[in-house]
């Protein structure tokens, strides 16, 4: 058997499913998938961003001009303070002595210092300047705001966008994929391996006068357990939004005249049947969604 791959991105598995029908061409005997994989292009060397780029260095280099900078204040603060001749907080102190002291006489151009007088107890003392305090205020509140950023960018960044909410009643997880893969739910794994539908010549009128569209699904019950399966939990999602469950009726005639749904699937065995979907319009189904159970997750299916 031949087939034709379309081309994809390098490096993309594609999947090619294959199937032997009867002669109605509508009755699945077996169905079968292969991956092949294009040969992949080496990946190009991510260069590092530049030092002033890196958020930890940039919070690095302003946690240093923030301790220099205090440093610095400090030494100048208690150099100022220690000034020889000038009390901390107080006024010029006033020399010791006099003429009486020194038994000179006083004569112009000679000035004898007088007693010392001790500072005022309530002496008010020096504050730094106004701009010094909002600079430092401003260079620690930038720090604070930074690193703020930069722990909220990196959490941001690191949210999985493409992982499916699993909270709540359903159990497992979601899976989306293609047609031709197997995807894993909580009890089955779900292959499609064809989506046809009805042309307009092929269309009949029925009650609803809609147009049938055939999935060809591999059902494979990977539990230790039979499991109970319903059409109506089957779906179509059809372009607009819009959802159709399984069409029961026109499932039995596919599958002549057996109700694939009556009855259990048996533990660890694997069945391939058509699934009829009655849709309205000329669009076919984007998505089909397939689950075991009320509560299970379930998988969805690109179709092309």
């Amino acid at each position: 058997m031949n087939t034709a791959l379309a081309m994809t991105a390098p490096g993309r598995p594609v999947t090619a499913p294959a199937c032997a029908y009867g002669t109605d061409g509508t009755r699945p005997y077996d169905c079968a998938t292969a991956t092949w994989t294009a040969s992949t292009v080496p990946t190009a060397k991510v260069t590092a961003a530049p030092v002033w780029r890196r958020p930890p260095v940039l919070l690095a280099a302003l946690a240093a001009l923030l301790v220099v900078t205090g440093g610095a204040l400090w030494w100048w603060w208690q150099r100022r303070r220690r000034r020889p001749g000038v009390a901390p907080g107080g006024p010029e102190p006033a020399r010791t002595g006099g003429p009486a002291a020194t038994g000179r006489p006083a004569g112009p151009g000679t000035i004898y210092p007088r007693a010392a007088l001790p500072a005022p107890a309530g002496a008010r003392r020096r504050t730094p300047p106004i701009w010094l305090m909002v600079g430092v205020a401003a260079a620690v509140l930038a720090g604070v705001v930074g690193a703020a950023t930069w722990t909220a960018t990196q959490r941001v960044a690191a949210i999985d966008t493409t992982k499916q909410p699993t909270s709540g009643a359903w159990t497992g997880r979601s899976v989306t994929g293609a047609v031709g893969v197997p995807l894993r739910e909580s009890a089955f794994e779900f292959t499609v391996y064809r989506v046809a539908c009805a042309t307009a010549a092929q269309v009949v009128a029925g009650a609803s006068g809609g147009r049938q569209c055939q999935a060809t699904v591999g059902v494979r019950n990977l539990t230790p357990e039979e499991q109970t399966w319903h059409g109506q939990l089957q779906r179509a999602y059809l372009p607009g939004g819009n959802w159709v469950s399984t069409d029961e009726n026109a499932t039995r005639v596919a599958n002549l005249g057996r109700d694939v749904f009556a009855h259990p699937v048996a533990a660890g065995s694997r069945v391939v049947l058509p699934l009829v979907f009655t849709v309205q319009g000329s669009q076919p189904p984007k998505q089909l969604e397939l689950r075991s159970g009320v509560f299970s997750a379930g998988v969805r299916v690109d179709v092309p």
